[in-house]
């Protein structure tokens, strides 16, 4: 990486927001997202790099769109989106939950429909937990998966 991108990209963090919209202001042609600072900050240096360097082929921007959509059919009905922000921060496909409770060991594996426990598709992990307890519960909070870090409660 050449040394004028480097200190360009390695000073980022240290600017003030104002500085740093400014800066997108000029990189990009048109007023900042209304995002967080980290947000400005990565993306601020990416466009560096990208016109230092060159950015993505356009094969490998075609390819990207395609994974995307492939990976997540139907993202463009209201029903589908909530789905997709309501799985945010879940183990990745595969993934396979254990908990012990009340002297028995219960799996259950993250599928692309939901959770799979004995052999039955659940669409959340507070199904799951119900079905095994009996009882309403977080399935979050049943299985120890932790919420994601930059996320509140009412984001969900």
């Amino acid at each position: 990486m050449s040394e004028m991108v480097l200190k360009q990209v390695s000073e980022l963090p240290h600017l003030p927001t104002a500085a740093l919209k400014e800066r997108w202001r000029i990189l990009y042609g048109r007023e900042p997202p209304a995002n967080n600072r980290e947000y400005l900050v990565r993306r601020l240096a990416y466009r560096i790099q990208e016109l230092a360097f060159g950015g993505l082929k356009d094969e490998t921007r075609e390819r990207l769109r395609q994974a995307a959509q492939d990976d997540d059919p139907g993202t463009r009905t209201g029903r589908a989106r909530r789905r997709r922000r309501r799985l945010d921060g879940i183990p990745m496909l595969g993934t396979r939950l254990v908990r012990e409770w009340n002297g028995g060991r219960y799996e259950v594996t993250v599928v692309r429909e939901g959770f799979e426990h004995q052999g039955r598709v659940y669409r959340s992990l507070s199904a799951v937990a119900k079905a095994i307890t009996g009882s309403h519960l977080s399935g979050r909070a049943f299985f120890g998966v932790a919420r994601p870090r930059n996320r509140k409660r009412g984001d969900e």
